[in-house]
């Protein structure tokens, strides 16, 4: 991994299926992520950590959310409320970010290169299938991404998406997608 990664868009293999992602705390280039995606700027993206610090760095996390991360069988994003430390373009209109703590080896190296949360939406366009192989990621979003890891050619993605579950301060669990 010796691509600087510093202010650039990539495509990249994830703990669930191939990602478009960037530093999270990169603002120029989360915006470059919306237009890649034709995304609307209103629809939040999820973002990645690689540590329990780094998680409690950005958000108070209850004690449920560490049972959910610990027993879940397959990715697991949750929301959290009231974020901090990071841009308002990633934050939602309720106050709302959602976060995975990755457990994919990958994902951490990146991560800790870049020493910030990671952007990890799927590398389609806002509106269309998920791509199974990297031949089925859109031409546009090859060409518009600055780097493509090289691991993303032979990627198989291990599932579709992950499990998102909203967990309310005021104790309130709702699963968005299972």
């Amino acid at each position: 991994m010796q691509e600087d990664l510093k202010n650039k868009t990539f495509l990249y293999p994830t703990d669930t299926t191939f990602g478009l992602g960037c530093a999270a705390n990169d603002v120029e280039a989360v915006k470059r992520i919306f237009q890649i995606k034709n995304r609307p700027d209103f629809k939040s993206l999820i973002i990645l950590v690689d540590s329990n610090q780094r998680l409690q760095q950005i958000v108070d996390v209850p004690d449920l959310a560490w049972d959910i991360i610990d027993f879940s069988e397959k990715p697991v994003t949750i929301i959290y409320d009231n974020p901090r430390n990071l841009p308002k373009e990633l934050i939602a209109e309720d106050n709302t970010i959602a976060i995975r703590l990755t457990k994919d080896l990958f994902c951490k190296k990146i991560i800790s290169k870049l020493n910030a949360p990671l952007i990890s939406t799927s590398a389609n366009i806002s509106g269309e299938p998920t791509p199974n192989s990297f031949a089925e990621i859109a031409q546009k979003i090859k060409d518009e991404v600055d780097y493509i890891f090289p691991e993303c050619e032979t990627f198989v993605p291990k599932f579709a998406a992950s499990s998102i579950i909203k967990l309310s301060a005021d104790g309130r669990v709702k699963v968005i997608r299972e």
